[in-house]
């Protein structure tokens, strides 16, 4: 269970990752540090426009930005998605149980339908 103290990166978590490009270059990351030049590549936007993701990326927590000479290679925080991840996960779990139950009591339904039918059908 997540804490009331949680609640703010989550939020934070979630807003960020709503948009597609932030998404994007979430997913770009995952496979390894990135330019800002080449995050930008995949998409038709300005280049102001990518810093932008990038700065709502970075206040949620979810990159970080260095500076490297004339480069700002960003890389993935996996440590920042461990609570939506888990947020998630509570929610899954009550699914899983929900359709468990759901699974039995339509077998104790089926089960009792051949008997519906006898007596439906008995003179």
């Amino acid at each position: 269970m997540l804490t009331q103290t949680a609640e703010p990166n989550l939020s934070a978590t979630f807003a960020a990752l709503a948009d597609p490009t932030r998404r994007a270059i979430v997913a770009r990351l995952a496979e390894g540090e990135a330019t800002v030049g080449e995050l930008a590549r995949p998409f038709a936007i300005s280049g102001p426009a990518i810093t932008k993701h990038l700065a709502v990326l970075e206040r949620a927590g979810l990159i970080e930005r260095s500076r490297r000479a004339q480069t700002r290679p960003c890389r993935l925080n996996p440590a920042a998605l461990h609570d939506a991840a888990d947020w998630i996960a509570t929610f899954r779990r009550f699914w899983e149980e929900s359709f468990d139950r759901l699974e039995e009591h339509l077998a104790v339904v089926m089960a009792e339908q051949p008997k519906r039918t006898e007596e439906e059908n008995a003179p």
